[in-house]
């Protein structure tokens, strides 16, 4: 286990389920590139999204204590650059977005980044993968185009999180769609899933993400396995629910979990949901699938004490009742 020092661990304790090769760790034993050259001085902000522009295995050598790169900007993938993005922390390495910025961003259709493809929102690359990292103090509120994911902004291709943390991030404050303070994700490559594995989003009083909706992770159309992970203390302030109340600016749904869009799974296993609040729905979970096609799956979990909200099908869950739910060894209460 990797030890990350100061803060929440990184996942569930308690979960146990087993990991799907495709969700596990990349190897980075032969880097591409690796950010610093020993000092903590020499792992620049600069350097780090130097590094992501060019993609490829990323790793850090920043000496052997606990280091946090402040930027100043989002790192930003680049889509011609390489198909495969792997950046591993080694637990050593907190990124942080100094109250001012995103940290992360990906998008197969935005121009800036290159089009490599005639179907940019069906692509099977970049790949991108964060590992063994810290997202803290990542603001997007300053995004117009591309709004919501405080910490990260996925479009296209494939996205996977295993083994990091989301402390402190935000998004905007209002609005019925816009969301994920830690996370948001669209677009991806045949309706493949997001892995999240052995992660924490908040974790303890003072660690919680805020947004508008999806004080944890945000999407529409995309479906998610999340296996032993932990939200907490997440909460989503807007106000007036999606579509907006009239007098209202909307939002405030999906205190850990924002999911909208069509014929989409939300896979829950070994994971813990608690202590998240809401203005409007899904105090844990707000997911609706606009066709009621689709299918909530909690296996072995526990989802409780989870405030704020009505409309609920189960406690703390606003959903159709008619969409598919499969629910095994599992507490929601």
């Amino acid at each position: 286990m990797v030890d990350f020092g100061e803060g929440p661990p990184a996942g569930n304790p308690d979960g146990k389920c087993a990991i799907p090769e495709g969700a596990r760790l990349e190897d980075t034993s032969d880097p591409d590139q690796v950010v610093g050259t020993g000092t903590p001085e020499s792992c620049t902000a600069k350097a780090f999204i130097d590094a992501v522009a060019k993609g490829g295995v990323i790793t850090f050598d920043c000496g052997p204590d606990p280091v946090t790169i402040t930027l100043d900007r989002p790192a930003k993938v680049r889509n011609d650059a390489n198909e495969r993005v792997v950046i591993d922390g080694g637990g050593k390495v907190t990124l942080s977005g100094g109250g001012k910025t995103r940290i992360l961003y990906m998008n197969t259709c935005d121009e800036d980044q290159v089009w490599t493809t005639s179907h940019c929102d069906n692509q099977d690359h970049p790949r991108l993968t964060v590992q063994n990292l810290t997202f803290v103090d990542a603001d997007s509120r300053g995004e117009d185009e591309y709004d919501g994911g405080g910490a990260i902004w996925v479009r296209g291709g494939r996205f996977k999180v295993v083994n990091s943390r989301f402390f402190n991030n935000v998004c905007h404050d209002e609005g019925p769609d816009v969301g994920g303070a830690a996370i948001r994700a669209l677009s991806q490559y045949q309706g493949l899933p997001v892995y999240v594995v052995n992660s924490t989003f908040g974790g303890a009083e003072g660690y919680g993400n805020v947004c508008a909706n999806g004080g944890g992770i945000s999407s529409i159309g995309v479906s998610w396995t999340i296996i032993n992970s932990l939200f907490s203390h997440n909460r989503a302030i807007g106000n007036g629910g999606n579509p907006a109340q009239p007098g209202t600016p909307g939002g405030g749904s999906g205190g850990a979990i924002y999911n909208d869009g069509n014929t989409m799974t939300l896979s829950l296993c070994g994971t813990r949901i608690e202590h998240n609040r809401v203005n409007a729905f899904g105090s844990a979970i707000f997911f609706v699938s606009n066709n009621h096609d689709g299918t909530l799956r909690i296996e072995d979990s526990v989802i409780r004490d989870n405030e704020g909200g009505s409309w609920y099908v189960l406690p703390g869950i606003s959903m159709h009742d008619d969409t598919k739910q499969i629910i095994e060894n599992s507490v929601i209460e």
